[in-house]
């Protein structure tokens, strides 16, 4: 049965293992949620996961079975909206349902926390992810940003990347 707790300090080096296993690499390829093609070095570092589990307006959420972790979710409170990014899944859990009940979990937190809107951002070239948001109501509002293409933790593109920013109203 798969249950959620918050992370704490302690879970920041299997996170980080976690995080780039699913986005980088070659491990990422087992999986459809690689960044591989369009990303070299990492996708983060405990460090910057250790930063996100203290941040007080911050959180990432993990999915658990039997003491392992199975996936993860980075939520951050702005006012009334919950941000989400690193929605992750174990390459070998992919395409078991594990991805939509995190977002089925985070939806929950952010009714808890009042928020009213969730947002995200998405590698404006990922069709096949922006596909599986647009089936679960998450909207392209239009707005875009760069991609950090100076901060090695977070990768290094391979070509010109942009995200567009997703949000699904709460009801």
């Amino acid at each position: 049965m798969i249950t959620f707790r918050t992370a704490t300090p302690t879970d920041a080096d299997a996170l980080n293992l976690l995080v780039n296993s699913a986005y980088r690499g070659d491990s990422s390829k087992k999986g459809w949620t690689t960044e591989a093609d369009l990303l070299g070095g990492q996708r983060t570092d405990a460090e910057k996961i250790l930063e996100m589990i203290q941040d007080p307006f911050s959180r990432i959420e993990l999915a658990m079975e039997n003491d392992q972790i199975l996936g993860c979710v980075y939520l951050k409170q702005e006012n009334e909206t919950l941000y989400f990014g690193m929605l992750t899944v174990n390459p070998d859990m992919q395409a078991k349902g594990i991805g939509k009940l995190l977002l089925n979990h985070l939806e929950t937190v952010a009714r808890h926390l009042k928020c009213h809107t969730i947002r995200m951002t998405v590698i404006s070239v990922r069709s096949e992810l922006i596909a599986f948001y647009e089936r679960r109501g998450y909207q392209f509002t239009g707005k875009t940003e760069p991609f950090p293409e100076k901060d090695p933790r977070f990768g290094l593109p391979k070509a010109k990347l942009l995200f567009h920013e997703f949000a699904k109203k709460l009801v």
